[in-house]
Formats: C-alpha cells, structure tokens, sequence
C-alpha cells in the first residue's frame, strides 16, 4: 500500500467514527444481509475538503480505501464486515447524458434520467478457480467487468507449468449478483426534435434488482470506458459504460418537484382563498376562452380522488378518466397538451401514431442481455402517477384500444409475451380526445353511432364532454376578440424579444399579455397539485354521502318499470365519489362536505345531459355509453324482427322477405322511417341476425 493510501485510510477511518458510527453499528447488526453502508458527500466535504475533491478526481482507488477503512474499524460486536460496500450519494457533479465526454473518464458522476432497460440480475464471476488437468493444482485468476480472463502465464504449479488444459471449478470461484441496466434522459427534459439519449450501467452485488424500467433514477459512479471491437480488430472508439456506486430514486410520486418552505406559505395562502376554484378552473390553458365545465373537470382531474388500498387485497382506483368529443378546431388537443404540462408525470401521444405495444408495453430483443427478449414500458406505464393523454383516439386501431381496458380500471399492464409474463403499474389518469366519424357532432344520434369507439372503453370513462361548435353571434364576438388579443400579445412579445431597435415597451407587453396570463403560475399551480396529492386524504363526511345516494337512488327509480331504460349504472356512482373528494383536495381540505357533492353533481349531470339522453325518447339511458344501443332502439330492432318474420312467412321461398315490404311496414305501423330502418337491419346484419341472399330481399338466421 502506497503511503498516499494509507493516509486516506486513516482519514476515512476518523470520518467514519466522526459521523457514522451509529450507521456502522446499525449495518454491523444487520450484515450480511444488509451490506452498504449509505455516505453523503457534502459530509466528506465538511469534513475535508481536499478528501472530497479526491473523491471526484479518483473515485476508483478512495472508493477502495473507504472499503478497507470499514473492514478495519473496531467493532463492539464479534462481526467482520468483509464484504460491506461505500455507497456514496448527493454526488454535485450531475451531469446530463448528451454531455459526457472524454474528460469526464474515470470520474464520479451523478447522472439523472429514467430506466429504460433493466436485465435480470446475474452471476458475475469475480475470481476464478482454475484447475489443471494435468497437475490438478488450483490456478486463481481476477476478472475484470468486461473480458474473461484465463492462466496467461500457465500453471502456477513449478514442477508443472503447462499451459493448460484448465477447467473452471465453481465450488472454489468467487460470483457476485450482477446487472445491467439503460438509462435514458427524461423525456421531459429533452429539446424539440432530439433523441434520448442513453447510457449503459452496469451494478452489482446488493445494488441489483432495485429499480424496473420506467423509474426516475439518479445514478452515481464512476464512468470507464470499453473498447468496441470490429469484425477484422479493435476499433479505435470506445463505448461509456458507468460503473454505478449508488442509486438514488427520486420519487415516483409527484414528489419529483422541490417544495420549499416559501412555496408552502403561497400554496396554504391559496387554498384559503374562497375563490380558489374559479382561480384554478381560469389557470388551466388561459389561451383558450369558455368551456369552464370542461376546464374544472380536468382541474378535478390533476388533483384525483384517494386511491383505496381494501383489506381483501382489492384496490379501488382513485384517478378519473376524461373523454373530451367534439367538433374539429375547438381547441381539444390544446386543452390536453395543457393538462399534460401541468401534471408533474405527463405523457402526450395521438391515436393515429400509437399502436398497441406503444401505449402499453411491447417485447424488445435487448441488445444489452444476449439478444434476449425483454419488456419494455409504452406511454400510460411511463405516465404511472400522472396524466396520460391520448389524442385522435377514434383513430387507433380497434386492437389498439382494446389494450386501454385493463390500464384504465385496473390500472395494471398483464403481458404475455415472447414467453414473459409479467404485469406493469399503469396508475395514471387517461384524458382522451375524439372527433366524430363523420367530422361534426349530430346532437340527434346516439354517441356510439358517432364515435368509432367500443362501448366497453367509453363506459370506463367517468366524465365524457361533448363541446359543440354551434354560431352564437354574441359568444362567436368573445371569442374571436379573445383569439385576436392572444395573437397581438405573442406578436407584441416576438416582436421585442428579436428586433433589437423596437419601441414597444416591457410595460406594454405586459399590459396586453395580462388577458391571457393565468391567474396562478403555473410552476405554482403544479407544486399546488403536488402538495395537495401527497398531504391531503379527504374522507366523506355524512350529510355528502346521503346526497349522491339519494342523486344515484332517485335517477335508479326512474328506471323500474318495464319499459323504461336504466339511467345509471353503479360506475357513475364511483366517478362522483372519486370527483367529490378530487374537489375537497383543490382546497386542501380534508373532508368532503355537501358543496362537494353539489359540484360534482352539476358536473355528472351536465356530462349525462349531452351523451347519456336517448335521441328518440329523451329519457336518460346508461345503455347508450354502456353498450352501444339504447332501450328504444333495442325495442325498435325487436319490431324489425317481428316484421321480417311475419313478411317472410308470405314469401316462402328461399329469398327470405323483399326489402321494400319491409321499410313499408316498418314505417306505416311502427312509425320507423325508412333512414332509421336501413341503419338497423344494418346493424343487425353486423351481429349476425339476419342474411340478405341478394341486394332486395333480407331473412332471419334460425
């Protein structure tokens, strides 16, 4: 041991007594089954500043020595710690993936981004026992990280020598638990139009098995460097691999943001302001004028209802689904690309560019474990605890939207492929957006007709808005004032920011951006989000609970007699509950009183009006989202049949019943017209009801 070494050991040995004596004793206790012993680096820089610096320049050689530092303190209790580990944490120098290069080799590092990849962990051999088969003595070789090394020199034995052959003993050889992992920067942090960028890491021993892809991660240790190799040799580039010593995770929740103790004065400040929910409802995409019914929803939305863990294992999801349906150009990707800035995990994706495996999670050949197959975690996975937005979603492939079933009401990912089967957390909430088939909304035709959607999905969502573009002299005037005045303010700020000689003034930037600035920040806004999800568990107070019980129970009554359709079903009862503790938390409080459940109401109620009311009888019907057909078109369809059978009955040959008779009958005793009839023999030639052997005559399917 050189005389530098020693001198670092003695220093570490005193920072170790100094300031993590109570740690030692504790990890003393608990070894071998815990082994790391967790070192803050601002301690070793109180502690000396010049052992701190030699940290960073040469973490390979103080890593060792703080190791042999442990081994050798004095310990009240009969243990040898010979195989604890340093774990060095709070590294400064973070630097971003894109920016590693050449000097930072052989560096400590602190590198923040997301797991991409993580293989399963495995046995590394560390030294190996070899054995000749000559002589039969034992030859022990070390192994680096990269290549497997053999006796170079031969057999250690003098009378013998040889240079092999040799076989590998296990018994007598030294394995520790490896893994490789890929880490990628968040995408949040990326620039327009680049790639993430990733960087292996290799970990051992008890840092493996820790983290799955998806998790935010710091990761700190030392970068090294290996040599790729070409089919004809060496190549003269090398690949950064980072030989981690510790990982951080930072929070899954919305615990990523830094709420300071400033920041908590302005959040409990807002939440005692009695206009609190017209200042956050005003704050959610300003840009945009009007739709207050739908803005307050998906402020409920951020904030969430409580997740309810049961005692049967059961789990009751607490996010709230969002379905926004409406006409072309009334700003719905807008409000969704809002909401996605605003939540703290938000992930944004369009229906027409998203296939199955990308939303949920797909198989990949990883290129980091042997060329075996491994899972990787689409957008709602990597959404786990926040918001997950899905544009165009009429556009998405029918098997596509299958996949969202299960993520959105179990919030879980079953896969089961490529021989893995495994399960991911989707704990997100889903905002999606529609357009009509046919471009605009007929307000006279049933909502599953329009969308081309799978009733199962749309009943899996609690509020479903249909926003109209309908001419309103009056209103058509406040908007476009609205849309002109945001123009002016943007042009007003470009125009100041790139023309060096401008004379418009700050002040009057200002002044006219005022219209379309949001009342609260939205960096406020977000840690207000935060604070609120991750302090604040309403519980239902008794008079709140009575009123949606009797909302739920007389909306039922209305549905008991024979001929009249359900108008609710018990889904709607969990989406006010879920909204009505979402709207204590917008005020941070933690009961749920009736003006919860009032407002919650109107919500539900005005979302039931636009989608849930039979186009034909006005009556609200929850088959409409359910399954797709309404009682009255259930009955109609019924007619149809009897008519077909008692047309066909006339005409006994093989054709089966004209077309015609039918659409005459259908119209002149059940009051069917003729569009309506063609629609539902349509559909029920879809189900399989009925045949047509040729384009006039149609009949029924024993």
């Amino acid at each position: 041991m050189t005389e530098t070494e020693s001198k670092w050991e003695e220093k570490l040995k005193r920072f170790f007594k100094d300031y993590y004596w109570n740690e030692i004793l504790q990890l003393a206790n608990e070894y071998p089954d815990q082994r790391s012993l967790g070192v803050d680096f601002t301690d070793i820089e109180k502690f000396d500043r010049e052992l701190s610096k030699e940290f960073l320049e040469h973490p390979g050689e103080l890593l060792k020595a703080a190791e042999v530092a442990l081994k050798e303190i004095d310990l009240p209790v009969e243990k040898n710690l010979e195989q604890a580990h340093v774990r060095i944490i709070k590294i400064p120098n973070r630097i971003p993936i894109r920016n590693l290069r050449s000097k930072h080799l052989s560096r400590f590092v602190a590198i923040e981004g997301m797991i991409r990849k993580a293989t399963e962990v495995r046995p590394r051999i560390m030294k190996a026992a070899f054995q000749c088969l000559r002589c039969g003595h034992l030859t022990i070789v070390e192994q680096s990280s990269f290549k497997f090394e053999e006796p170079f020199a031969g057999c250690e034995d003098e009378t013998c020598g040889k240079k092999g052959p040799f076989k590998v003993i296990i018994e007598e050889s030294t394995f520790i638990d490896a893994q490789k992992l890929q880490i990628q920067e968040s995408p949040e942090n990326l620039k327009g139009g680049s790639q993430p960028q990733s960087l292996e890491v290799d970990s051992d021993d008890d840092l493996t098995g820790n983290v799955t892809p998806g998790d935010r991660v710091i990761i700190n240790g030392i970068l090294k460097s290996v040599q790729r190799t070409l089919k004809d040799g060496k190549s003269t580039f090398y690949d950064l691999v980072l030989q981690a010593s510790s990982i951080e995770r930072l929070d899954r929740d919305y615990d990523e943001l830094e709420i300071t103790a400033e920041d908590e004065v302005k959040i409990l400040e807002l939440s005692s302001d009695p206009a609190i929910y017209a200042k956050i409802v005003s704050s959610v995409a300003p840009s945009i004028y009007g739709y207050e019914d739908v803005k307050e929803a998906l402020s409920l939305q951020l904030f969430s209802g409580v997740v309810k863990n049961l005692p049967d294992g059961s789990r009751i999801r607490g996010d709230i689904h969002v379905m926004l349906v409406g006409d072309p150009g009334i700003a719905k990707s807008q409000l969704l690309r809002y909401v996605v800035k605003l939540s703290p995990r938000g992930v944004f994706t369009s229906g027409r560019s998203a296939s199955a495996s990308g939303l949920t999670a797909a198989a990949v050949k990883d290129d980091l474990n042997d060329g075996r197959w491994t899972i990787e975690g689409g957008a709602l996975v990597m959404a786990d605890m926040g918001v997950a937005a899905v544009d165009e979603m009429d556009k998405m492939k029918s098997e596509d939207k299958s996949a969202l079933h299960e993520a959105m009401e179990q919030q879980t990912i079953s896969i089961a492929k490529a021989g893995i089967i495994a399960t991911l957390k989707s704990r997100c909430a889903l905002l999606g957006a529609a357009n009509p088939k046919y471009g605009r909304f007929d307000r006279y035709e049933g909502l599953a007709e329009q969308i081309n959607m799978p009733p199962a999905l749309l009943s899996r969502f609690d509020l479903i808005f249909v926003l109209l573009d309908t001419p309103n002299h009056a209103l058509d005037s406040r908007i476009a004032n609205h849309i002109l005045q945001s123009h002016y303010a943007g042009e007003l700020f470009e125009q100041r920011q790139k023309l060096p000689g401008s004379n418009i003034t700050e002040d009057f930037v200002e002044a006219e951006m005022e219209v379309i600035e949001p009342i609260i920040d939205p960096e406020i806004m977000q840690k207000y989000v935060a604070y609120a999800r991750k302090n604040v568990f309403p519980v239902m107070e008794g008079n709140a609970r009575d009123r949606l019980m009797k909302f739920y129970t007389d909306l039922r009554k209305t549905g008991e007699g024979k001929d009249t359709p359900v108008p609710v079903t018990a889904r709607q009862l969990e989406a006010l509950v879920r909204l009505s503790e979402a709207s204590a938390r917008v005020r941070l409080s933690n009961k749920v009183t009736i003006e919860d459940a009032e407002r919650t109401i109107k919500i539900v109620m005005n979302c039931l009006k636009n989608v849930g009311i039979d186009p034909d009888t006005g009556a609200l019907d929850a088959d409409i989202i359910a399954s797709g057909t309404s009682m009255s078109q259930r009955n109609k369809i019924k007619s149809l049949r009897d008519i077909i059978k008692r047309v066909s009955e006339r005409y006994p040959g093989k054709e089966g019943a004209p077309l015609e008779e039918v659409y005459t009958e259908a119209e002149s005793k059940h009051g069917i017209d003729r569009t309506h009839a063609e629609e539902y023999i349509k559909k029920m030639k879809q189900g399989g009801d009925i045949l047509s052997p040729d384009q006039k005559h149609i009949r029924l399917v024993n």
